[in-house]
């Protein structure tokens, strides 16, 4: 899951991302709404999570002209107003949801975790391939009955690949997906990264490398 925080505060938009990535996300940050309208366009994202009073480019109108220019991520807008009005707006402009701070952090990731799955409405919240599980809500993995302990990276690699349902996925859509903007598209972390996870779920071995193509279940 790949999400795209945008809070001018740095420290609360670091420890966002901090939070989120120790819950296996991909997390990017933008502390400003000029700098994060650029990334979500650029970068396919599942979730925007995004602050409303925002400098240079207000929340309200960030969230917008994400929703005019058809981004896919759904939009989870902050805001320290409580009010129903302040609700009403919000959800009006086009976000998906609203979360008021303070929040219970145990919250902002249920939320997202949700608002996730809307992005892919074909998805279940738990996927399986034979004896293998992965219940994306709770971000855990298993074969059988035994707990896969998975980095965030191959936790990411996994899910893709099993919602793909069989389709092959390409190393550059693995990384578009699961890695952050900062990926060096030459990069060889994703065959790396697939050494690991197949190594960690063992065997009979699910995942088949596609010559020239990529990697499916």
């Amino acid at each position: 899951m790949r999400v795209l925080v945008i809070e001018d505060d740095a420290e609360m938009a670091e420890a966002i991302a901090v939070g989120l990535r120790r819950e296996r996300m991909t997390v990017d940050v933008a502390l400003d709404g000029r700098s994060g309208l650029a990334r979500a366009v650029d970068n396919d994202y599942d979730v925007i999570v995004l602050d409303r009073d925002l400098p240079g480019l207000h929340g309200d109108t960030l969230c917008e002209q994400l929703v005019a220019d058809g981004i896919r991520g759904r939009i989870l807008m902050l805001t320290a107003a409580a009010s129903n009005d302040d609700l009403v707006d919000g959800l009006g402009l086009g976000a998906d949801d609203y979360l008021t701070k303070p929040f219970d952090f145990p919250v902002l990731v249920a939320r997202i975790g949700a608002l996730a799955r809307r992005a892919h409405p074909a998805v279940p919240p738990v996927l399986r391939h034979g004896d293998v599980v992965v219940d994306t809500a709770r971000r855990r993995a298993y074969r059988g009955e035994r707990q896969v302990e998975l980095t965030p990276k191959e936790f990411g690699v996994l899910e893709v690949l099993l919602a793909a349902q069989g389709r092959t996925v390409s190393a550059e859509e693995l990384l578009e997906r699961v890695w952050d903007e900062f990926a060096d598209p030459f990069t060889n972390a994703v065959k790396i990264t697939m050494s690991r996870l197949r190594g960690k779920l063992g065997d009979p071995p699910i995942i088949e490398t596609v010559a020239k193509s990529g990697y499916r279940i």
